[in-house]
């Protein structure tokens, strides 16, 4: 008898708690992500990434095939402005597609300018492999010393230790007169194999060796390995971790096609086409994202390296967690959201499309972490500009 209540206990309470996940929009788009994040919140983990892995094996992205006539952009290409010390806008990528599109790869200035008129952020839309080619992959490249990042804590990454930060979901009304763009940032932090820096306070421990995202006080952003590139915490305002670098010294790190490398996580094997983004840096510091369908661990290590990144790593992955928003509106007044626009929407890519949209950033039940790209404070007031080159 008490075997069979205790049963019952069981059933009753995954049942409850399961239900209460596929209600939960913290918890993804899709019910699928709901109840993989329910899953490993339960100690499922491995449950889950098995069943992720099968899903995966039968249901492989699609082999061939073009993707539509609007999927490589829109927007101006032609002179844009500059202002001294702004970075040189990026050129031209080189698709991994063997027969590129007369406008893939094609940078177009977008989001909110600066006062001065001088366009901070750029996206290009590439396949993802010479196979794959139905997909469209979309990528930013970001100049880092017009803008400012900071990185939002959520309530579930890293965790509840440290509560409250400074800085976490929602953007408040003050930060968004300035906001420009917002893109997730890695795993979980029971999957990221790294550790967790902010407001000062060590919340996870640095792994050396680790792939990590480090903002300063002064807003500069970069990554690198810790313990190699990083060896001190002053003047850091956070440090991200998550897994090993992807590409280092310019080139794919060598490895990346080994099915589930513990380096780069075993949370969806490797070697399968999926959703994922991944970060670089190039040599003279600008940022750049990669996030997209159908890329395998070392076809976003290779897009990483046609954008110019000299060291990148993956962030985080599967169709509900891939999201790079920008946004437009006058400056110096506050946004919610409503303004912004996924780099992969429902009107480039069709189906292909990011499903959080760009107010998750703005709801106070979002958990995650993220990253914020804002205007420097001199960008906010309008000085002389000239041709961009």
């Amino acid at each position: 008898m008490l075997s069979t209540v205790s049963v019952a206990s069981v059933i009753g309470y995954y049942s409850i708690t399961l239900y209460q996940a596929l209600h939960d929009p913290s918890y993804g788009v899709s019910a699928m992500a709901r109840g993989a994040e329910w899953g490993r919140n339960e100690g499922l983990g491995g449950l889950v990434t098995w069943f992720e892995n099968i899903y995966n094996k039968f249901n492989g992205a699609k082999v061939g095939g073009t993707p539509g006539s609007n999927a490589f952009g829109g927007g101006g290409t032609g002179p844009t402005k500059t202002v001294a010390g702004a970075l040189p806008a990026p050129t031209r990528m080189q698709s991994p597609a063997t027969h590129p599109a007369a406008d893939e790869g094609v940078w177009h200035p977008v989001a909110r300018y600066t006062a001065g008129g001088v366009p901070a952020v750029y996206e290009a839309f590439v396949r993802p492999d010479a196979v794959h080619t139905s997909y469209v992959v979309g990528v930013a490249w970001m100049d880092t010393k017009l803008l400012r990042a900071t990185l939002y804590s959520g309530s579930q990454i890293p965790g509840k230790m440290g509560l409250p930060y400074r800085h976490s979901s929602p953007i408040t009304a003050v930060d968004s007169r300035s906001l420009v763009a917002a893109f997730n940032a890695g795993f979980r932090m029971q999957d990221a194999q790294g550790g967790y820096f902010t407001d000062g306070k060590i919340l996870i421990p640095l792994r050396k060796g680790a792939a990590s995202v480090v903002t300063y006080t002064n807003g500069d952003i970069t990554l690198g390995q810790w313990g190699r590139d990083f060896h001190s915490l002053a003047n850091v305002a956070s440090v991200r971790q998550n897994l090993d670098l992807i590409v280092d010294g310019g080139c794919a790190v060598a490895g990346l096609n080994q099915q589930n490398n513990a380096r780069w996580g075993k949370v969806t094997g490797n070697t399968f086409n999926v959703w994922r983004s991944g970060l670089g840096v190039t040599a003279n510091g600008a940022l750049v994202y990669v996030g997209g369908p159908a890329l395998s661990i070392a076809d976003l290590a290779n897009i990483l390296v046609r954008a110019g990144a000299v060291r990148g790593m993956e962030m985080d992955m599967n169709t509900d967690w891939v999201v790079y928003a920008t946004y437009t509106g006058a400056l110096h007044r506050a946004i919610n959201g409503s303004t912004g626009s996924d780099m992969l929407n429902p009107t480039n890519v069709g189906v292909n499309a990011m499903l959080e949209r760009p107010t998750v950033f703005f709801a106070n039940w979002w958990t995650r972490d993220f990253y914020t790209l804002s205007l420097r404070p001199k960008e906010l007031v309008a000085s002389g500009s000239s041709a961009r080159k």
